[in-house]
């Protein structure tokens, strides 16, 4: 599991830095994006799905109904590694969403990189920042009549 675990962090990681790139480097968007936005996250998919498929059976106690089951889940290292890998994907789907959606309402570079390291770091927070700024440059561009 901690050959998986590390290899599945690296690709991420990578995956990551290229998506914070692409906020400079117009020319690499559509190549990054796609690798960031589809490939990484259906790859860290299949192996979330193989994980689930071999050690599923190995949390007979282990569920979604309450917070006990969800410990004896994460209690097989297996399905631990899964639930990282889980974090990991829809991560870095968000954080490909959040770079689209910047570019295409022109946003500030310097306020999109804090949202996508937030969600690198602590997923829904970067969201969060990132709805902030957008509502933010929503109400600039009511009141100046102009896109930052």
């Amino acid at each position: 599991m901690g050959m998986l675990f590390q290899l599945a962090n690296a690709l991420a990681l990578a995956a990551w830095v290229a998506l914070i790139a692409s906020v400079f480097v117009p020319a690499w968007r559509r190549a990054i994006w796609m690798a960031s936005g589809f490939a990484v996250p259906l790859l860290l998919a299949v192996a979330y799905g193989a994980l689930l498929a071999i050690f599923w059976s190995d949390a007979a106690d282990g569920g979604f109904g309450s917070l006990a089951e969800v410990q004896a889940l994460f209690q097989v290292p297996g399905l631990l590694v899964a639930g990282w890998l889980h974090y990991l994907a829809f991560d870095l789907f968000v954080g490909t969403w959040i770079a689209r959606d910047a570019a295409e309402r022109n946003l500030p570079r310097g306020a999109v990189v804090p949202s996508l390291v937030l969600t690198f770091l602590v997923g829904p927070l970067g969201l969060l920042l990132h709805a902030v700024v957008r509502a933010l440059a929503r109400r600039h561009e009511s009141i100046v009549g102009v896109r930052p």
